[in-house]
Protein backbone atom coordinates (compact mmCIF):
# COMPACT_ATOMS: atom_id res chain seq x y z
CA UNK A 1 0.00 0.00 0.00
CA UNK A 2 1.09 3.93 -0.52
CA UNK A 3 2.95 4.98 2.73
CA UNK A 4 0.06 7.41 3.20
CA UNK A 5 -2.19 4.87 3.29
CA UNK A 6 -0.38 3.25 6.13
CA UNK A 7 -0.42 6.49 7.69
CA UNK A 8 -4.26 6.77 7.99
CA UNK A 9 -4.91 3.30 9.16
CA UNK A 10 -2.53 4.27 12.09
CA UNK A 11 -4.21 7.50 12.85
CA UNK A 12 -7.48 6.49 12.54
CA UNK A 13 -8.00 2.55 12.78
CA UNK A 14 -9.28 2.53 16.53
CA UNK A 15 -12.45 4.91 15.11
CA UNK A 16 -12.93 5.14 11.60
CA UNK A 17 -16.64 3.36 10.96
CA UNK A 18 -15.18 0.73 8.48
CA UNK A 19 -12.27 -0.99 10.82
CA UNK A 20 -14.48 -0.23 14.07
CA UNK A 21 -17.92 -2.14 12.44
CA UNK A 22 -15.83 -4.63 10.01
CA UNK A 23 -14.31 -6.03 13.52
CA UNK A 24 -17.72 -6.01 15.28
CA UNK A 25 -19.02 -8.10 12.10
CA UNK A 26 -16.03 -10.57 12.15
CA UNK A 27 -16.37 -10.75 15.71
CA UNK A 28 -19.69 -12.15 15.60
CA UNK A 29 -18.72 -14.62 13.20
CA UNK A 30 -15.97 -16.25 14.83
CA UNK A 31 -18.28 -16.60 17.85
CA UNK A 32 -21.08 -18.09 16.14
CA UNK A 33 -19.65 -19.55 12.93
CA UNK A 34 -16.00 -21.14 14.09
CA UNK A 35 -16.26 -21.17 17.65
CA UNK A 36 -12.59 -21.66 18.64
CA UNK A 37 -11.56 -23.91 21.37
CA UNK A 38 -10.63 -22.36 24.62
CA UNK A 39 -6.68 -21.41 24.10
CA UNK A 40 -7.06 -21.44 20.58
CA UNK A 41 -3.97 -20.58 18.15
CA UNK A 42 -4.75 -17.66 15.77
CA UNK A 43 -2.53 -16.19 13.05
CA UNK A 44 -3.05 -13.04 11.46
CA UNK A 45 -1.65 -12.24 8.03
CA UNK A 46 -1.04 -9.06 7.25
CA UNK A 47 -2.15 -7.19 10.38
CA UNK A 48 -0.98 -4.17 9.38
CA UNK A 49 -1.00 -1.56 12.20
CA UNK A 50 -2.73 -4.37 14.49
CA UNK A 51 -5.96 -2.67 15.54
CA UNK A 52 -7.42 -6.53 15.12
CA UNK A 53 -5.36 -8.36 17.65
CA UNK A 54 -7.82 -6.97 20.70
CA UNK A 55 -11.03 -8.21 18.89
CA UNK A 56 -8.97 -11.67 18.05
CA UNK A 57 -7.27 -11.99 21.38
CA UNK A 58 -10.34 -12.64 22.72
CA UNK A 59 -10.90 -16.28 21.17
CA UNK A 60 -7.44 -17.43 21.72
CA UNK A 61 -3.18 -16.77 21.33
CA UNK A 62 -2.27 -14.58 18.77
CA UNK A 63 -0.06 -14.40 16.16
CA UNK A 64 0.92 -12.29 13.39
CA UNK A 65 2.93 -11.59 10.10
CA UNK A 66 3.26 -8.09 8.61
CA UNK A 67 6.22 -6.97 6.05
CA UNK A 68 5.69 -3.35 6.20
CA UNK A 69 8.35 -2.26 8.62
CA UNK A 70 6.46 0.88 9.50
CA UNK A 71 3.04 -0.93 10.20
CA UNK A 72 5.23 -4.15 11.85
CA UNK A 73 6.69 -1.41 14.43
CA UNK A 74 3.68 0.10 15.37
CA UNK A 75 2.00 -3.70 16.07
CA UNK A 76 4.64 -4.95 17.90
CA UNK A 77 3.95 -2.20 20.29
CA UNK A 78 0.27 -3.45 20.63
CA UNK A 79 0.98 -7.02 20.88
CA UNK A 80 3.65 -6.84 23.23
CA UNK A 81 6.01 -9.42 21.22
CA UNK A 82 7.22 -9.62 17.51
CA UNK A 83 5.76 -9.56 14.76
CA UNK A 84 6.79 -12.37 11.89
CA UNK A 85 7.47 -11.62 8.29
CA UNK A 86 7.08 -14.14 6.58
CA UNK A 87 5.93 -12.96 3.36
CA UNK A 88 2.58 -14.73 1.13
CA UNK A 89 3.05 -17.15 -0.43
CA UNK A 90 5.50 -19.18 1.09
CA UNK A 91 5.12 -17.97 4.96
CA UNK A 92 8.34 -19.64 5.29
CA UNK A 93 9.51 -20.58 8.61
CA UNK A 94 5.69 -20.88 9.64
CA UNK A 95 5.11 -24.50 10.85
CA UNK A 96 2.67 -26.73 8.85
CA UNK A 97 -0.23 -27.87 11.12
CA UNK A 98 0.27 -25.10 13.70
CA UNK A 99 -2.86 -22.91 13.99
CA UNK A 100 -6.70 -23.84 15.04
CA UNK A 101 -7.66 -20.24 13.07
CA UNK A 102 -6.09 -18.13 10.12
CA UNK A 103 -7.15 -14.66 9.85
CA UNK A 104 -6.54 -13.11 6.25
CA UNK A 105 -8.55 -9.95 6.15
CA UNK A 106 -8.29 -7.84 2.88
CA UNK A 107 -4.93 -8.79 2.11
CA UNK A 108 -5.15 -11.42 -0.47
CA UNK A 109 -5.86 -9.23 -2.54
CA UNK A 110 -2.67 -7.47 -2.42
CA UNK A 111 -1.18 -10.61 -3.55
CA UNK A 112 -0.03 -11.46 -6.96
CA UNK A 113 -0.39 -15.48 -6.84
CA UNK A 114 -3.64 -15.82 -4.57
CA UNK A 115 -3.55 -19.57 -5.35
CA UNK A 116 -0.47 -20.18 -4.50
CA UNK A 117 -1.05 -18.48 -0.86
CA UNK A 118 -4.17 -20.26 0.12
CA UNK A 119 -2.55 -23.59 -0.77
CA UNK A 120 0.19 -22.46 1.60
CA UNK A 121 -2.05 -20.80 4.22
CA UNK A 122 -4.22 -24.36 4.40
CA UNK A 123 -1.19 -26.45 5.06
CA UNK A 124 -0.51 -24.13 8.46
CA UNK A 125 -3.86 -24.92 9.65
CA UNK A 126 -4.57 -28.12 12.98
CA UNK A 127 -6.88 -30.57 11.66
CA UNK A 128 -10.32 -28.80 12.05
CA UNK A 129 -8.48 -25.31 11.60
CA UNK A 130 -10.34 -22.54 9.37
CA UNK A 131 -9.36 -19.85 7.79
CA UNK A 132 -11.11 -16.40 8.17
CA UNK A 133 -11.21 -14.19 5.17
CA UNK A 134 -11.99 -11.14 3.84
CA UNK A 135 -11.58 -9.16 -0.02
CA UNK A 136 -12.59 -6.50 -1.93
CA UNK A 137 -15.78 -7.42 -4.01
CA UNK A 138 -16.85 -6.36 -7.89
CA UNK A 139 -14.66 -5.70 -10.11
CA UNK A 140 -16.33 -3.26 -11.76
CA UNK A 141 -16.19 -1.43 -8.81
CA UNK A 142 -12.08 -1.35 -9.36
CA UNK A 143 -10.82 3.08 -8.53
CA UNK A 144 -8.04 4.44 -7.97
CA UNK A 145 -8.54 3.48 -3.81
CA UNK A 146 -7.50 -0.03 -5.17
CA UNK A 147 -4.10 1.35 -6.78
CA UNK A 148 -3.65 3.52 -3.57
CA UNK A 149 -4.12 0.27 -1.90
CA UNK A 150 -1.75 -1.70 -4.45
CA UNK A 151 -5.06 -4.02 -4.96
CA UNK A 152 -4.37 -6.74 -7.84
CA UNK A 153 -7.78 -7.68 -8.36
CA UNK A 154 -11.26 -7.13 -6.69
CA UNK A 155 -13.17 -10.92 -6.72
CA UNK A 156 -16.53 -12.07 -7.66
CA UNK A 157 -18.17 -14.52 -5.87
CA UNK A 158 -17.94 -17.21 -8.11
CA UNK A 159 -14.41 -16.48 -8.76
CA UNK A 160 -13.39 -16.39 -5.20
CA UNK A 161 -15.08 -19.41 -4.62
CA UNK A 162 -13.07 -21.56 -7.93
CA UNK A 163 -9.63 -20.30 -6.52
CA UNK A 164 -10.78 -21.65 -2.96
CA UNK A 165 -11.54 -24.76 -4.28
CA UNK A 166 -8.72 -25.26 -6.62
CA UNK A 167 -6.67 -24.79 -3.01
CA UNK A 168 -8.46 -27.38 -1.81
CA UNK A 169 -10.05 -25.71 0.50
CA UNK A 170 -13.86 -26.38 1.60
CA UNK A 171 -16.12 -23.47 1.56
CA UNK A 172 -17.97 -23.51 4.80
CA UNK A 173 -19.43 -19.72 4.16
CA UNK A 174 -19.07 -17.30 1.34
CA UNK A 175 -21.22 -14.10 1.34
CA UNK A 176 -20.92 -10.46 0.85
CA UNK A 177 -21.18 -7.88 3.18
CA UNK A 178 -20.92 -4.16 3.69
CA UNK A 179 -23.99 -4.29 1.70
CA UNK A 180 -26.41 -1.70 3.71
CA UNK A 181 -24.02 0.86 1.92
CA UNK A 182 -23.27 -1.05 -0.99
CA UNK A 183 -25.52 1.27 -3.16
CA UNK A 184 -24.20 4.65 -2.15
CA UNK A 185 -20.51 3.14 -2.41
CA UNK A 186 -21.50 2.06 -6.01
CA UNK A 187 -22.83 5.49 -6.91
CA UNK A 188 -19.70 7.16 -5.40
CA UNK A 189 -16.69 4.43 -7.45
CA UNK A 190 -19.27 5.61 -10.31
CA UNK A 191 -19.09 9.05 -9.75
CA UNK A 192 -15.69 9.16 -9.00
CA UNK A 193 -14.66 7.38 -12.32
CA UNK A 194 -16.70 10.25 -14.50
CA UNK A 195 -14.92 12.38 -12.47
CA UNK A 196 -11.52 11.01 -12.67
CA UNK A 197 -10.93 10.96 -8.66
CA UNK A 198 -6.88 10.00 -7.93
CA UNK A 199 -7.55 9.37 -4.43
CA UNK A 200 -8.34 6.83 -1.77
CA UNK A 201 -11.54 6.46 -0.30
CA UNK A 202 -10.20 5.98 3.25
CA UNK A 203 -10.28 9.64 4.59
CA UNK A 204 -11.57 10.11 7.48
CA UNK A 205 -15.55 11.64 7.72
CA UNK A 206 -16.80 14.01 10.06
CA UNK A 207 -17.53 13.18 13.79
CA UNK A 208 -21.45 13.08 13.08
CA UNK A 209 -21.05 10.69 9.42
CA UNK A 210 -18.69 8.83 11.13
CA UNK A 211 -21.03 7.82 13.86
CA UNK A 212 -24.08 7.06 11.09
CA UNK A 213 -21.63 4.80 8.64
CA UNK A 214 -20.53 3.15 12.04
CA UNK A 215 -24.58 2.36 12.87
CA UNK A 216 -25.21 1.73 9.65
CA UNK A 217 -22.17 -0.76 8.68
CA UNK A 218 -21.99 -2.39 12.26
CA UNK A 219 -26.39 -3.52 12.35
CA UNK A 220 -24.48 -5.98 9.74
CA UNK A 221 -23.48 -8.22 12.78
CA UNK A 222 -27.17 -9.27 12.88
CA UNK A 223 -26.72 -10.32 9.04
CA UNK A 224 -23.61 -11.39 8.07
CA UNK A 225 -23.40 -15.52 8.24
CA UNK A 226 -27.43 -15.40 8.99
CA UNK A 227 -29.46 -13.60 5.95
CA UNK A 228 -27.60 -14.12 1.97
CA UNK A 229 -26.87 -11.12 0.77
CA UNK A 230 -26.79 -10.84 -2.59
CA UNK A 231 -24.21 -7.43 -3.37
CA UNK A 232 -21.91 -5.80 -0.79
CA UNK A 233 -18.65 -3.67 -0.96
CA UNK A 234 -17.03 -7.08 0.10
CA UNK A 235 -16.74 -10.89 0.65
CA UNK A 236 -16.17 -12.82 3.87
CA UNK A 237 -15.39 -16.16 3.76
CA UNK A 238 -14.85 -19.45 6.08
CA UNK A 239 -12.80 -21.57 4.82
CA UNK A 240 -11.53 -25.46 5.75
Amino acid sequence: MDRDVYDRMAQHDATHWWYVSRRRILSGLIADKIKPAKGARILEIGCGTGHNFEMLGAFGHVDAIEIDEGARALAQERLGRSILTAPLPELTGIADGSYDMIALLDVLEHIGDDLASLTHIKRKLKPGGKILLTVPANPWMWSAHDVAHHHHRRYTKSGFAQVAQKAGLKIELLNHFNSLLFPVAAVARIIGKAMGKKTSDDQMPSPAINRILTGIFGFERHLVGHVPMPAGVSLVAILS
